[in-house]
Parts: C-alpha cells; sequence; structure tokens
C-alpha cells in the first residue's frame, strides 16, 4: 500500500467512527436479532457469533448499496439467515469429505459449524429451520420469508409444511472435560492483580477480543494501560469523555476491582467475574478462551454482549446486571 501511517491512522478512525454511528442505530434490532440467531444456532455463543457476523456484513454492504435500504429488521434478518446457510452448507460439505480425514487431524472447524452441520443433518434443512423460525417465532409473512430466502412465496409454503413441528430439541450435551489448567491459573493471576503474570499465558500470536467491539492482537496490546482490554478489566467500573458504562448501568455499583472464577457451563469452562454491588456480588463479565496446552490462543470477552450474560448467568442462576452495547458515550 502507498497510504502512509498517517493517512491510515485517520481511515482507521473514520472507519471506527462509521462503524459506531451504525451500532448505534441498529441498536434497537440487537435483542431481536440475537434471539433469530439463537433459534437458529441453538447456542448462546454461536448465535452471538453469528448476529456479529450479521452485522459487520450488514456494515459493510450498508456501504455498497446504491438504492435505498429495505426494511431494516428483514434486511437484517436476511444477512444473518444467509450467513448460516453458508456456514451449514460448508460444514456438511466438510463433513463428508469423511471421518477418516478428519479422525487423523484436529479439526479446525469452529464449533459453531460443527454444532450447525449436526443441526442439518439430523433435523431440518437451512431453509425450513428459517423458514419455520420467521414464520412461527417472528410472524414474519410468507412475503417476507421470501425475500429473506431469495425465493418465492409457493417454496416458502413447502418448507413450512416440511419442516413445521420438527423444530429440533437441544443439541446432545457433551461429556465436559476438567477445567483446563491454564483457566484456573488465568484466574489466580486476575485476583493477584498480577498484570505480567495474566499477559504471559497468552501465546505471542494470541489475540483478546471484546466481542463485536475491540480486537488486540498479542499480549502487549492486551495490557496497555490506556486501552488495553486486560488493564480495563482490572480496573473498577467508570465512565469518563473516553466512555465506559452508561451512567444508569453504574448505579449501585461499589467501585471495586472485580474477581475471577472458572465456573461450568454445559460442555464448557467459562471465565465467570464478579462484581461488587449494593445488592450484593453480581457477574458483569463473562469470557471463553480457546487454548493450547498451558497458553491461550484465543479470548472472547463478553461484557458488551448483553444477551449472552442474561441467559448463559439466568440458566446458571447467577445474579448478574448487563452492561449495554457500547462502550462509547451515546449521543
Amino acid at each position: 500500500m502507498s497510504d502512509t501511517p498517517q493517512e491510515l491512522e485517520r481511515l482507521g478512525a473514520d472507519v471506527k467512527a462509521s462503524w459506531q454511528r451504525f451500532l448505534d442505530a441498529f441498536e434497537p434490532l440487537r435483542p431481536e436479532l440475537y434471539r433469530y440467531c439463537r433459534h437458529l444456532t441453538q447456542s448462546p455463543w454461536d448465535a452471538e457469533d453469528l448476529a456479529q457476523d450479521a452485522m459487520a456484513r450488514a456494515f459493510v454492504t450498508l456501504g455498497t448499496l446504491f438504492s435505498n435500504l429495505p426494511a431494516p429488521r428483514a434486511w437484517l434478518f436476511r444477512v444473518a439467515s444467509n450467513i448460516w446457510i453458508d456456514r451449514v452448507r460448508r460444514a456438511r460439505f466438510e463433513l463428508l469429505q469423511g471421518e477418516h480425514a478428519q479422525s487423523e487431524a484436529p479439526s479446525l472447524e469452529p464449533q459453531a459449524a460443527r454444532e450447525a452441520a449436526a443441526t442439518l443433518l439430523a433435523l431440518l434443512s437451512p431453509q425450513q429451520r428459517v423458514a419455520v423460525v420467521l414464520k412461527d417465532v417472528f410472524d414474519f409473512s410468507l412475503e417476507e420469508i421470501a425475500a429473506v430466502l431469495e425465493t418465492t412465496p409457493n417454496t416458502v409454503k413447502a418448507a413450512l409444511h416440511r419442516g413445521r413441528g420438527r423444530l429440533s430439541e437441544p443439541l446432545p450435551r457433551v461429556e465436559r472435560a476438567p477445567a483446563p489448567g491454564v483457566l484456573e491459573s488465568f484466574a489466580r493471576a486476575f485476583n493477584a492483580r498480577d498484570l505480567e503474570g495474566l499477559t504471559a499465558l497468552l501465546l505471542d500470536t494470541a489475540s483478546v477480543e471484546i466481542v463485536g467491539l475491540v480486537t488486540e492482537y498479542g499480549p502487549e496490546a492486551a495490557k496497555d494501560p490506556e486501552t488495553g482490554s486486560f488493564a480495563g478489566t482490572m480496573s473498577a467500573l467508570t465512565i469518563d469523555e473516553r466512555g465506559g458504562i452508561a451512567p444508569e448501568l453504574l448505579e449501585g455499583d461499589r467501585g471495586a476491582i472485580p474477581r475471577c472464577e472458572v465456573l461450568p457451563y454445559h460442555d464448557r469452562w467459562l471465565l465467570v467475574f464478579w462484581f461488587e454491588d449494593v445488592r450484593g456480588p453480581v457477574v458483569r463479565c463473562l469470557m471463553l478462551a480457546e487454548h493450547e496446552g498451558d497458553r491461550i490462543r484465543h479470548l472472547r470477552n463478553y461484557f458488551f454482549s448483553p444477551q449472552v450474560l442474561d441467559e448463559v448467568c439466568s440458566e446458571l442462576g447467577l445474579p448478574h446486571r448487563l452492561n449495554g452495547y457500547r462502550y462509547w458515550p451515546s449521543g
């Protein structure tokens, strides 16, 4: 590229500002988008992944439209549907390559795709699932569903006839392995406020993500005292001119640094962060880690994923509070 670092920095700032404006504009649709993705994927983590992918693709697509934006709700559902159908088809194709090849090498396919493939092969086709969910859960008309699936109302009728009443039950739970030692090490380092020990658990090539908002590459970025997510998590909740938590969501918080523990959830282990509140300790953050041995290669922070926080904590019976969707001031 011929762009200078200064030009790229300005471009990055412009894109970030546009992305934040986009998220602000579409925020009212986020709960319903998550609920739709949850019906498709049957997993809170995969639903959040799909919702974030849909938002990102919609943002990019919006910059290429030369006509008026379609009805935002139906358009966003269409984007999510296309991503999910493509993902299921790709996973199905890869599964059909043969179990032998998969047994000789570890799968690199995300869990979302594997679970989607299982849903496809055992239950409904992706088009049937989309049609049934949109009709029976979200009360879309046949014409609206046809627009989402890029087909005809008669085809939608056929899909509903074949698929209605066959919505899947929850996927079988996988037997849970013991908690990885790296997660216990992470919790100990966090509770000891050992920032160096915490970041030492990251691979040099690791990425840390605040889902949908921030991506950091490498340990140094995560522990940066000004912008790093580790430094931010190891601090009390606040808001200033750069942003933070909306004031109404801070009410009742005691301003203490959270503590971390490792808890099971279905076939996974979570990093759960407890914050002191006037009503007692509450969970305000969950993290998932992918690891290689005793080091972390990818860490996902669901602090600004209110639907995931609410669903998982409610199922586990954990008192919790939500943080909204954004860190920047509204308006």
